[in-house]
């Protein structure tokens, strides 16, 4: 188990990071831009998940292997970039969602937030350099730590990355009569952190 005063360290360190506008914030607003602020909490929830894949990863060591072949990280970074692209065109070509029931646009944003965490490579590179600074081997099970730890940031960025996507829905429902153009700003949203991912750097 983690250590109470370590776990306590860990917390506002976490806060600071889930606080901290990048892509994951960014993806939930357009979302709740595109599809209203149920869609962006499935999107943040779709994204919490993939937050505790990069954690079981890079608890097994896995993260490494991506740090260790470029090639890796560039597959699954282009593939990333790939599937951003086809979310931006979906959104800017103004397919209609609102003859689609609620159930439908979350599991879709659930999945589009799942697919956009576990093809950003720099998330598990992220998890493999920051949680280890708050791991003790001899406390007990690493993979256990990465867990506990992992799942701290996940639930922290499911809240406020939900409530920064809510925030958008309602915006959206002011500006109901404006829904061409609000695609366009969905759309571009994610062709945005689709060349913000295209230009990263591995370290």
């Amino acid at each position: 188990m983690v250590d109470p005063l370590v776990l306590a360290a860990f917390l506002p360190a976490a806060l600071a990071l889930n606080l901290t506008p990048g892509a994951d914030m960014m993806f939930c607003m357009g979302q709740g831009l595109r599809s209203g602020g149920r869609a962006s909490v499935a999107a943040s929830a779709g994204i919490a998940l993939g937050g505790m894949v990069h954690a079981v990863v890079a608890g097994l060591g896995l993260g490494a292997t991506v740090a260790a072949f470029p090639w890796m990280f560039d597959v699954i970074r282009w593939i990333g970039v790939a599937y951003l692209l086809w979310l931006a065109w979906g959104a800017i070509a103004g397919q209609s969602k609102n003859a689609v029931p609620d159930q439908v646009r979350s599991a879709r944003a659930f999945r589009n937030g799942l697919i956009v965490n576990l093809t950003n490579p720099k998330v598990i590179l992220f998890t493999l350099a920051f949680v280890p600074q708050f791991v003790d081997p001899s406390a007990g099970s690493i993979l256990t730590q990465f867990l506990i730890f992992g799942g701290v940031l996940s639930l922290g960025g499911f809240v406020i990355n939900g409530l920064a996507g809510i925030f958008a829905g309602s915006a959206r429902r002011r500006l109901a009569g404006g829904g061409t153009w609000l695609n366009y700003v969905s759309g571009g949203i994610f062709a945005a952190l689709a060349v913000r991912l295209a230009v990263m750097e591995r370290t």
